[in-house]
């Protein structure tokens, strides 16, 4: 009878940890890849970046709530040797976005980020927030001006608090890539790019050109810049 409940207890092991694994997959869109020589964690950064509100459930989001704590964890694991962020994203909320990078800049453990598909609006910032940056070639990133739902107030107040922010998010990307950052105030601006709107959409090659990803590249490049960093 002991030997039945060992066994049995055995063999719930492997699914509970598999079990865990995928939720964390499903929660916060994250995997950690060991190997002999270190251990990755890959964190995705997909659909929309939520922030005070919530998205709808019909919606791809990336929570900042989850995100955040994850990074702090990663950065204080003794067990993590680098940080590998895959985007496609098409943006979402500012200060949620911001306050990701920023956390990412921040660190001192290996970073590297990809962009596949979309690294959009406060997207940008995300993929340069690391050591490195990434894209590949059909990646495409869109820079434009702050936009903002609901209330609106037409007072000179408000034109400032969105100047602010889009000064805020030029500087952040100037600081931490080689683009210039006249340059990238003028991709925003840019009237005759996009239908209805201003700003500039960028392919995979555009985004290394004007300093803003370091290079082309796809995952097994992304690892590699990870292990040279190491």
């Amino acid at each position: 009878m002991e030997n039945e409940n060992n066994e049995s207890k055995g063999k719930s092991t492997a699914p509970v940890e598999g079990k865990t694994e995928l939720e964390e997959i499903f929660k916060n869109g994250s995997v950690v890849a060991k190997n002999a020589r270190e251990t990755i964690h890959c964190l995705s950064i997909i659909g929309q970046i939520e922030g005070h509100y919530l998205l709808g459930d019909s919606q791809k989001a990336t929570k900042y709530e989850h995100i955040i704590p994850l990074l702090a964890a990663i950065e204080e694991s003794d067990e993590i040797d680098g940080l590998l962020i895959v985007l496609n994203t098409m943006g979402g909320d500012v200060e949620a976005g911001l306050a990701i990078a920023e956390m990412i800049a921040s660190m001192k453990k290996p970073t590297a980020s990809l962009v596949l598909g979309g690294g959009h609006s406060i997207g940008v910032p995300l993929a340069v927030s690391a050591k490195v940056s990434l894209i590949v070639p059909t990646a495409t990133m869109t820079i434009h001006p702050v936009r903002m739902t609901g209330l609106v107030l037409g007072v000179p107040q408000t034109f400032r608090y969105f100047q602010h922010m889009q000064e805020r998010i030029l500087r952040f990307i100037a600081n931490h890539s080689r683009a210039d950052i006249d340059h990238l105030r003028e991709m925003m601006m840019r009237p005759d790019q996009i239908a209805t709107d201003m700003g500039s959409i960028i392919d995979g090659r555009e985004a290394v050109e004007a300093g803003i990803i370091d290079r082309i590249g796809g995952l097994s490049d992304a690892l590699q810049a990870l292990r040279e960093q190491m």
